[in-house]
């Protein structure tokens, strides 16, 4: 079903969340659509009740309010709620769903083609802020900054300086080998930032051709001899599951590097344990993990003189819930106007 030509009686719920907030989505709607007869209903739902939410297609949490909220609505924009089979049932005049991530996992993806709701999502929203900090985990893990910093700044002692010595002092970035492991948008990014501090980039993605800020290496095997750190950035597929385990880290040269902060599911979390106690992995910095949150009594946490862990922050800035807001609002002027819409999934 394609809405009015004129834009008039589309009603919006623009289900937020405290990062991408419902004002920031009415606001980018309305500057979208400001010639159409737009009715927003704001909804400052946190984000707790929807989560965490899996990447699945069903994600039960809030239904009910979704639900109520929904009434009479053809267009959904939101970052976690819920659109599951008993929520597409229950909003007949649902037509559109952005969802403002890069992938719809909080929408049950068959039950809106099979009601014919479209289904959009905003690719390219963090590239920029997840690329920004992988360098700055990368850095962290290198010069073993938060270790240095935490007795310092907790207990006003001075032993981080013991870093400064060189059996303990870290590496920098300039001439070291750094291979990427998948150079995507934000692969593609960390090569350029890493090649203006000087490090050698060598890139392993099968999938990618054409130019590359970098070495492109034939195999995954080649860039894991050659490279002092590694940084993972492929995509979550059931080919890349586990792609990085005990036997890729036994051929990393001792002592080298891993960062994580694509897809927690990429790396065998006990192989990277079993690297970092025997010492063929130095140090490690992560930003996601096989469960989230992680769990109380996962190994990584007694190994924190050798890991950096945040808590899937990469995505985290003001930008990326601007960015991700205007994308999700551009598809709702595509979709009042008639015109085709940019990055539909149904």
């Amino acid at each position: 079903m394609t809405p009015d030509p004129s834009g008039k009686n589309v009603r919006v719920v623009a289900a937020g969340d405290h990062f991408v907030l419902p004002s920031l989505i009415s606001r980018a709607v309305a500057h979208e659509v400001e010639r159409a007869d737009v009715r927003e209903v704001k909804l400052g739902w946190p984000l707790e009740p929807f989560g965490p939410v899996a990447e699945v297609q069903e994600a039960s949490d809030a239904e009910d309010e979704m639900i109520e909220a929904l009434a009479g609505a053809q267009v959904l924009v939101t970052q976690m709620g819920p659109v599951t089979e008993r929520v597409l049932a229950a909003c007949p005049d649902l037509r559109l769903v952005v969802v403002c991530r890069g992938g719809p996992v909080n929408v049950n993806l068959d039950a809106a083609k099979n009601r014919d709701v479209r289904v959009c999502f905003a690719p390219g929203r963090n590239a920029a802020a997840t690329a920004e900090f992988t360098v700055g985990l990368m850095l962290s893990a290198l010069r073993r900054i938060p270790q240095a910093h935490d007795p310092l700044a907790r207990q006003g002692s001075w032993e981080g300086a013991t870093y400064y010595t060189y059996e303990q002092s870290g590496l920098e970035l300039e001439d070291l080998p750094v291979g990427l492991v998948g150079y995507g948008a934000v692969g593609s990014r960390v090569a350029r930032v890493l090649c203006a501090f000087g490090a050698r980039v060598m890139v392993y993605d099968p999938y990618v051709h054409g130019e590359i800020h970098g070495l492109r290496v034939s195999s995954l095997d080649e860039l894991l001899r050659r490279s002092q750190v590694i940084t993972l950035h492929a995509r979550l597929t059931p080919e890349t599951r586990g792609l990085i385990g005990a036997r890729e880290l036994g051929l990393l040269p001792t002592g080298a590097v891993v960062v994580n902060v694509a897809r927690g599911p990429l790396l065998d979390e006990d192989a990277l344990c079993d690297a970092l106690a025997s010492g063929q992995v130095s140090a490690a910095a992560l930003d996601t993990y096989e469960r989230e949150p992680l769990p109380a009594g996962s190994r990584l946490l007694g190994l924190s003189e050798r890991v950096v862990l945040t808590p899937h922050l990469g995505g985290a800035s003001r930008a990326v819930a601007e960015k991700a807001a205007r994308i999700a609002a551009e598809e709702v002027g595509r979709w009042v106007r008639g015109e085709p819409l940019a990055h539909c999934l149904t």
